[in-house]
């Protein structure tokens, strides 16, 4: 079966499945490294999947692209790989744990900037073969913002903001909702506060940050919520498989089994989202710019 035949036969699957299916596209970021934001991004993934979500999630953490190790898989390609030798989408399409499919980024997306006309249109093209195939498109982007980064936030429908309790994690969040803010104003962002020692110091920090955001930048910004620091992620990155799906009832998984019910819940009462498609035509236009 060539590519066609099988783009064809994934579409004519969706369409009979569900008429109204879109791909809400969610950018997860965080202020500075090391604060657990491709665990996050894997166990968020496997969570959202357990409530029948489907879920594609794109590695386009520049330099530091470490989802698969996380998995403890290797890649037959990458999305560079896709624009420079003309491979479907459906190529670079790569199985994990729980059959949770993800495209390995690599180097990839930080040449996106310096594409000729024809390969980012064949890049755009490819990306839009998601439409309707996810529910939800996860891209895990590298710390802090790069001029790529920045693009991909500004075009998604929703922003998860990954930090910690440490005053240098806190500061530099609030860097990246001030430099994006600036930009868009219009932003939807979502605070989750990883490595809390109780529910309480989550609870804490989020509501001060939140007042900051507030106070200094007229900025509303939504508290997600709050994942405890289990030693159970540890013994998972040492064993090289999601802690979802090694320890389902540590409380970090039960945390993020919370989020992802609220999330779900979430997307029920938003207003439409510009989807994979709004995120190409946005995403182009700032490229062009």
């Amino acid at each position: 079966m060539n590519q066609d035949q099988a783009y064809q036969l994934r579409q004519l699957s969706n369409s009979l499945v569900s008429h109204e299916r879109t791909s809400r596209v969610v950018t997860i970021c965080s202020g500075k490294g090391g604060v657990g934001k491709s665990n996050f991004t894997l166990s968020f993934a496997l969570s959202l999947m357990e409530l029948r979500k489907k879920v594609v999630v794109i590695d386009l953490d520049i330099g530091m692209a470490n989802l698969d190790i996380l998995m403890g898989t290797t890649p037959k390609h990458h999305l560079w790989d896709m624009i420079r030798e003309r491979k479907s989408i459906w190529s670079v399409l790569e199985k994990g744990p729980s059959g949770l499919e993800y495209i390995a980024g690599g180097s990839g997306f930080q040449q996106l900037l310096h594409l000729q006309d024809e390969e980012r249109q064949y890049f755009f093209q490819e990306l839009e073969k998601l439409h309707g195939y996810a529910d939800i498109i996860l891209i895990d982007t590298g710390a802090g913002l790069t001029v790529e980064s920045q693009q991909c936030h500004l075009s998604a429908d929703d922003i998860i903001l990954l930090t910690t309790p440490e005053p240098t994690a806190i500061a530099d969040a609030y860097s990246v909702i001030k430099i994006l803010h600036s930009q868009n104003p219009a932003l939807s962002f979502h605070l989750v506060v990883n490595r809390v020692s109780r529910q309480k110091e989550g609870i804490e920090v989020a509501s001060k940050f939140k007042l900051a955001v507030q106070s200094f930048l007229n900025k509303e910004i939504k508290i997600f919520g709050a994942i405890p620091d289990d030693s159970a992620v540890m013994q998972a990155v040492l064993k090289q498989v999601p802690f979802y799906s090694a320890f389902p009832r540590s409380a970090a998984s039960l945390a993020l089994k919370n989020l992802a019910d609220r999330f779900v819940a979430g997307t029920q009462v938003q207003q439409e989202n510009k989807g994979i498609k709004g995120f190409i035509r946005n995403f182009s236009r700032l490229l062009r710019s």
